[in-house]
């Protein structure tokens, strides 16, 4: 499948394209760059490959968690290429992209991954490795790290991966002895393989049905415009 993949859900800003068995990707941490740097990424790309926007089967944007805005940034640029294009899409969550590096990379088996949710909490998911593909093992949330506690199917070969890892290393750390993936931040690339998965499933929609997943939704609602 021909597939570009977008991602601004964090302070990483990438963009990743699919075409004829090959992968090409740009990744940059821009805090607060995302709406100047993710479209000249697309352009690149595309040049890079010689396509057009019009020849992709469809495009996969990351849906969160992360930066509320950021999150918004990425759904917006997917949408309005899309509505373009005429292309379906798909939503990929950003803890299951950076689990998704650390399958691809390390051959985990599960992979714990939590982002930095600021106001003292983070963003948790629990993955494992289903014929290559990080499968949710449990609804994604968000919490204080110390209220974190392992699941029961837990294995010894899991690993870590994402900035609140970094930020909370010392309390996550004391609950569970596992191995750092070396990833911090989601990356597009790995976006491809998940976003491919689901439109093979017919799990994609269009445009129009694109939606962020900032997990934190009672704070999201409170941002909003006259709350």
């Amino acid at each position: 499948m021909k597939i570009l993949a977008l991602d601004a859900a964090t302070e990483a800003c990438s963009a990743a394209l699919q075409f004829d068995g090959e992968v090409i990707h740009r990744f940059e941490v821009a805090p607060q760059q995302h709406s100047q740097k993710l479209l000249p990424f697309v352009d690149e790309l595309l040049a890079e490959a010689g396509i057009k926007l019009q020849q992709l089967d469809g495009l996969a944007y990351g849906q969160g968690p992360g930066s509320f805005t950021g999150v918004r940034i990425g759904v917006a640029i997917t949408q309005g290429l899309a509505f373009g294009a005429d292309l379906p899409v798909v939503g990929v969550s950003s803890l299951a992209t950076m689990a998704q590096q650390v399958i691809s990379e390390k051959n985990a088996e599960q992979v714990i991954t939590a982002i930095d949710a600021r106001m003292a909490e983070i963003y948790l998911g629990y993955y494992q490795n289903q014929n290559g593909l990080a499968t949710l093992m449990e609804q994604e949330r968000v919490l204080k790290p110390d209220e974190v506690q392992p699941l029961q199917q837990m294995t010894a070969t899991a690993f870590s991966a994402g900035t609140g890892w970094v930020t909370y290393q010392e309390v996550l750390s004391a609950k569970f002895a596992i191995s750092d993936g070396q990833v911090e931040l989601p990356n597009a690339k790995f976006m491809l393989p998940l976003a491919e998965a689901l439109f093979s499933a017919n799990a994609s929609t269009d445009a129009e049905h694109a939606q962020p997943n900032y997990v934190r939704d009672e704070v999201s609602w409170q941002k909003l415009p006259g709350r």
